[in-house]
């Protein structure tokens, strides 16, 4: 077990507000204890901290550990294909880069490799290096297929993405439809009476289309404004529903390339705080470099940060990791620090049913957190107590 250890002086992000000059105690795996440095604090046994080596951040910031929704791999690593060694290469790069809980991605493929897909990616999570599974395809719109194989796209019949989400075991946590497609609201129902999130996305859907489909239970939007019909004034569609319906989440990827700055405001202001995700939907190149790539069966080319199709030029995914959103969320975007935070960590956590154990700095939730310089550049990150990157900071 880590030793206890006292984490002092950042300004610390916690769920009642931001604290100037803050103090956590780590206790193990999990925060015990949380408050002001210039004021005592307690745990359950005694007080906060009382003979554990303190960890000086004056002049960072303290923020919970980053909760990623829609990842397709990293370090030069896929979800998508490759042994377990490779998945785990993936989950730490991103863990080096803040992300402390994650879902794996899968692609378009075929049904028989998506289901042996599941069984190697829910064993992960079974041992608790993934938070589940999150099946991206095939159920999606021929028009708006993205970095997906055309030629293996299906309508979502109910009985196949039973088939799927019984291959996870019980670690599959989200699956996007194209839900006006056949099938399509009947899916919805069934994962939602399965405790699956359903996921509108890489749809051709109208407005009232959507509108149906959150009816029928489905919760997020995937990768808001990507690979759905733009906003217009006659014709809404997917985007004005999704953003205006309280029940739903809304993913954005904030790395500069699949979002204007102005519209990530605007789903931030029609949306609000707590009904946006921040996520990568990462691929192999993530936290690795330029190059060549496969995402699934598709060659991708990597140039200057940008994945796009070696055949066609979509945008495949993407290179960002967690640490940059957050970074262009408050210097690019100006937004404020809490809201970044919520949409890095508690709302992805609230969604997947997680808030007690991940997701804020709260006393008994795992101590998975991030350590930021003044210019919300990464500087340290712990997970389960362990230091991940240590800061040294003394």
């Amino acid at each position: 077990m880590a030793p206890s250890k006292v984490l002092a002086g950042a300004r610390t992000v916690l769920p009642t507000g931001i604290v100037d000059d803050g103090r956590v105690l780590v206790e193990g795996t999990r925060i015990t204890a949380t408050g002001d440095a210039t004021r005592p604090t307690h745990s359950p046994t005694g007080p906060a901290g009382a003979g554990a080596p303190t960890v000086d951040l004056t002049g960072h910031w303290l923020v919970p550990g980053f909760v990623d929704l829609h990842n397709h791999g990293g370090g030069g690593a896929s979800f998508t294909s490759g042994s377990a060694e490779d998945v785990l290469t993936g989950i730490r790069t991103h863990r080096e880069h803040g992300t402390t809980t994650l879902l794996a991605s899968t692609v378009t493929e075929e049904t028989d490799e998506l289901v042996q897909r599941a069984g190697l990616l829910s064993e992960l999570a079974e041992q608790g290096d993934l938070a589940g599974i999150h099946f991206e395809g095939p159920f999606i719109s021929p028009c708006r297929k993205g970095a997906h194989s055309a030629a293996l796209l299906r309508d979502p019949d109910p009985a196949e993405v039973r088939k799927l989400v019984d291959a996870a075991r019980g670690q599959a946590r989200m699956v996007t439809l194209a839900t006006e497609l056949p099938g399509g609201l009947d899916s919805v129902r069934l994962l939602a009476e399965q405790g699956v999130i359903a996921a509108v996305g890489h749809t051709d859907a109208t407005y009232e289309q959507t509108l149906a489909a959150i009816d029928a239970g489905a919760t997020v939007a995937t990768h808001l404004f990507n690979a759905m019909p733009t906003l217009g004034h006659r014709a809404p569609g997917p985007v004005t529903a999704l953003l205006e319906d309280e029940r739903v989440t809304v993913e954005l990827i904030n790395d500069g390339t699949h979002l204007h700055p102005a519209a990530l405001r605007l789903a931030f202001h029609h949306a609000g705080a707590s009904r946006v995700a921040f996520i990568t939907d990462a691929m192999d190149a993530a936290g690795f470099g330029d190059g060549r790539y496969l995402l699934g069966p598709l060659e991708v080319e990597v140039s200057e940060g940008v994945a796009r199709l070696v055949e066609g030029g979509s945008i495949a995914g993407s290179t960002l990791t967690l640490d940059r959103a957050f970074q262009r969320a408050v210097t690019v975007d100006e937004l404020p620090v809490e809201d970044v935070v919520a949409a890095l960590s508690a709302n992805p956590a609230r969604l997947l049913g997680l808030s007690d154990q991940v997701g804020s700095l709260a006393p008994g939730t795992y101590a998975d957190l991030v350590v930021l310089d003044e210019d919300f550049a990464l500087k340290g990150v712990m997970r389960r107590g362990e230091w991940v990157i240590d800061p040294q900071l003394g």
